[in-house]
Order: structure tokens, then C-alpha cells, then sequence
């Protein structure tokens, strides 16, 4: 049986941090393309601004 690896991203006193994934449309194609970033949770609404 396989073991499962669970990955934490938060440690006691230090940053916490958020992945956010947007959808970025293609201009050749026209379809969408997700892009995926891990940003500190501080920074989360200027990360989703640009």
C-alpha cells in the first residue's frame, strides 16, 4: 500500500501562505490556461490585483 505525503505549509512562527491559481485566457487559441502561485497570505489581494 502506498504511503500518502501531505505537505504543510504553515510552521509554529512563521509565514502562512496561500496558493492562488488564476485563469489566463490564450490569445492565439482563445482557451484558458491556469497559473498557479504560492504567496504569503499577506499578500494575497495585491498578488490578485495585477
Amino acid at each position: 500500500m502506498a504511503k500518502k505525503v501531505v505537505a504543510t505549509l504553515k510552521k509554529e512562527g512563521g509565514i502562512t501562505y496561500s496558493k492562488v491559481i488564476r485563469a489566463v485566457k490564450s490569445e492565439k487559441t482563445g482557451s484558458y490556461t491556469f497559473k498557479e502561485e504560492m504567496v504569503p497570505s499577506t499578500l494575497v489581494q495585491e498578488t490578485l490585483k495585477k
